[in-house]
């Protein structure tokens, strides 16, 4: 059983602005991951989502099990791409 990868619209554009090398890495890190997801990739806390790491940059993705799927949503430096996918606590006193 082998998973299909989608690239969001999102996730393409951003692919495309990245170096060569970076792209050809990230590319390999997708075609790897087609087999058995869940061994490189790590959930993100307060999402339903998951993070792939590929150097430097992150990979978030959906994994859809029951169509064997993995969605690219967002692909980013890892010092800003968790922002909008962090869970914002209130602070209750």
């Amino acid at each position: 059983m082998m998973y299909s990868v989608e690239i969001s619209e999102k996730a393409s554009k951003q692919i495309s602005k990245l170096e060569n090398n970076t792209q050809e890495r990230i590319v390999a890190s997708l075609e790897r991951i087609r087999i058995r997801p869940i061994t490189f990739i790590k959930k993100l806390v307060g999402a339903d989502l998951y993070s792939l790491r590929v150097g430097d940059y992150r990979i978030i993705l959906d994994i859809q099990n029951d169509k064997l799927i993995i969605l690219v949503i967002d692909i980013g430096h890892r010092s800003i791409v968790y922002r909008f996918y962090e869970k914002k606590e209130k602070n209750l006193i």
